[in-house]
């Protein structure tokens, strides 16, 4: 695990990524429909889970890709986001996956974080392991930013 590479967020900044996927006012976006879960934010760095259910197999029996492409392309959100004391607008503008393994049957545990951070472009990798620890995907990113107004 990477966490301990990353430096905690400020208390305010960690509470703003609790039930981030549930959205406001019963709002429930995309990440949170597939069931996708935060475990750990930190300072460029997030870790979150997709729990495993049968709905998310293609007919050979594994992990749909789609749904792996999601874990990748959504769990570096949360990193990105990191600095900001609000949600940024963040907007994929390039991202690269690799499929290593098939996943069968096991949650998913995705980590993500920040290789470099400019202005309003942020360069990010990610990796996909199964339960037992096996590598499924790994993808790279470019994200662009564009920080809420007053944050």
């Amino acid at each position: 695990m990477r966490a301990q590479l990353h430096e905690p967020l400020p208390a305010g900044r960690e509470r703003l990524w609790k039930d981030f996927f549930n959205g406001e006012q019963n709002q429930k976006f995309f990440a949170g429909f597939v069931g996708l879960a935060i475990e750990e934010v930190r300072a460029d760095y997030a870790r979150m889970r997709l729990p495993y259910r049968p709905e998310l197999n293609q007919p050979a029996g594994v992990v749909h890709g789609g749904a792996i492409a999601t874990l990748i392309d959504t769990v570096v959100v949360p990193a990105v986001a990191s600095p900001y004391d609000r949600v940024p607008v963040m907007l994929t503008v390039d991202m690269q996956l690799r499929y290593l393994g098939a996943a069968r049957e096991r949650d998913l545990v995705a980590e993500g974080w920040i290789t470099k951070r400019g202005r309003s472009t942020v360069f990010c990798q990610a990796e996909v392991r199964d339960t037992e620890g096996e590598l499924i995907a790994e993808g790279w990113h470019v994200y662009r930013v564009i920080p809420a107004k007053n944050g």
